[in-house]
């Protein structure tokens, strides 16, 4: 029986380029599924349970935050969002709502590839980590990692992260108390050529302070160090240190 194919669902309401985007991921080998509104976007990721989600921002019926925010409602799927040039505020409002990576139109064929391949790369890396390495628990504070089976709970109640979320959460309790860098999460959870993209990691390491914090705005487990990175705590340790006056 042959492999399954890796299946994208790409979602643009410009037939020209829907069909151009289409055919080139067919080109290589990936099943592709297309629609020409969110709506149609939406009903494709619950009825086929693609492995990447490529969504424009502008469509009609619903737009692609729409369509993102909802999708994550129930699936943790690698979404990729398309936005126009010059629109930084689309790139920061997609990561918020749960996307992993972004395009900016117009783009090339190498472009969108490359992309494409990176988001994959990292889902699948992601479900590998699991069995890597010889710590299979972490506890910190109240928040549990669970490394084998790719959960972490806070106070026993299970928290629902993206896979970009868990793999910053994971990489940042392997590395507890410890500082790391901005350009070192970069390239551990999104790759190398992503170095330097700081918006993505400052959206995405919000998103998951909402989730883990009592009060995100004065996070008391990932800790911001200015200028340099982040760095996970126990509260307890801060707590104390504050004590001591450090």
């Amino acid at each position: 029986m042959p492999a399954r194919k890796t299946t994208i669902v790409t979602a643009d309401d410009d037939p020209q380029l829907l069909r151009l985007v289409a055919r080139n991921l067919e080109f290589e080998g990936y099943e592709v599924l297309t629609a020409s509104d969110g709506q149609q976007a939406l009903e494709q990721v619950e009825r086929n349970s693609p492995d990447l989600v490529l969504l424009d921002v502008m469509m009609p019926r619903m737009d692609g935050f729409t369509v993102c925010q909802k999708v994550r409602e129930f699936s943790t799927v690698p979404i990729i969002i398309v936005t126009a040039r010059g629109q930084d505020q689309d790139k920061v409002k997609g990561l918020d709502l749960g996307a992993d990576d972004y395009l900016t139109k117009p783009f090339s064929v190498d472009e969108l590839l490359a992309r494409v391949r990176a988001v994959l790369r990292r889902a699948q890396f992601t479900s590998q980590e699991n069995t890597q390495g010889l710590q299979k628990v972490a506890m910190i504070g109240d928040l549990t990692i669970d490394y084998t089976q790719h959960l972490v709970t806070m106070d026993g109640k299970e928290l629902a992260l993206s896979p970009t979320e868990y793999r910053i959460l994971s990489y940042l309790a392997r590395n507890a108390g410890r500082i790391v860098t901005q350009d070192l999460l970069l390239e551990h959870v999104w790759g190398a050529e992503y170095v330097g993209e700081s918006h993505m990691l400052q959206v995405n390491i919000n998103r998951l302070r909402r989730k883990i914090e009592e009060e995100p705005t004065r996070p008391r487990y990932i800790k911001t160090k200015v200028g340099i990175g982040y760095v996970l705590t126990t509260p307890n340790e801060a707590a104390s240190n504050h004590h001591k006056g450090a």
